[in-house]
């Protein structure tokens, strides 16, 4: 059996990033498959994001902001 696939380092940012997109989405309510079929990226990839091992691009984060109803800017603050 081979070993287990090494999940690549979290960098301290994205795992901020990562907890303020999960605060805000158990705010109102939502699943992560809600939020992500809302922003129009896979479960998966919305499980990445949170969990601060997916470095999204710019795009990804404002198509997250619009299904959460805030500026972009509100997914940074703490």
């Amino acid at each position: 059996m081979p070993p287990p696939a090494r999940q690549p380092p979290r960098h301290p940012a994205l795992k901020r990033l990562g907890a303020r997109i999960r605060h805000l989405r158990e705010g109102r309510g939502l699943s992560q498959e809600v939020l992500a079929d809302k922003a129009g990226v896979g479960r998966s990839y919305m499980s990445g994001i949170e969990r601060g091992v997916r470095n999204c691009s710019t795009l990804h984060l404002l198509k997250v902001a619009k299904a959460l109803h805030v500026k972009a800017a509100d997914l940074f603050l703490e």
